[in-house]
């Protein structure tokens, strides 16, 4: 179980944004989000969107640094990436995870 955070490298809103994911469970991502003040409104279907200023306080709490290819593949591996095609339907993740 690990939740993991790619380098803030998304430039949007004056700022730079990381992805935060699990490679376990939504449920997973949602309490780790929570403990570190993350608000609900920051998630995408199955990510976090955080800005650069979170970045190394969500690090030491426990995400891993990962590269983006490492952070997708270990979304998809885990199988609670969403697809282009699931979002724009606006399917969520997976319900059994």
């Amino acid at each position: 179980m690990s939740v993991l955070i790619d380098q803030p490298r998304w430039p949007a809103h004056n700022t730079h944004w990381s992805h935060l994911v699990s490679d376990t469970s939504i449920a997973e991502l949602h309490a780790f989000a929570a403990s570190q003040g993350v608000g609900r409104r920051a998630f995408d279907l199955d990510h976090y969107d955080v800005p650069k200023r979170l970045y190394a306080d969500l690090v030491a709490a426990g995400a891993i640094p990962v590269s983006n290819r490492e952070l997708v593949t270990a979304l998809r591996e885990s199988g609670l990436r969403v697809s282009q095609r699931d979002r724009r339907s606006g399917n969520g993740p997976p319900s059994r995870k």
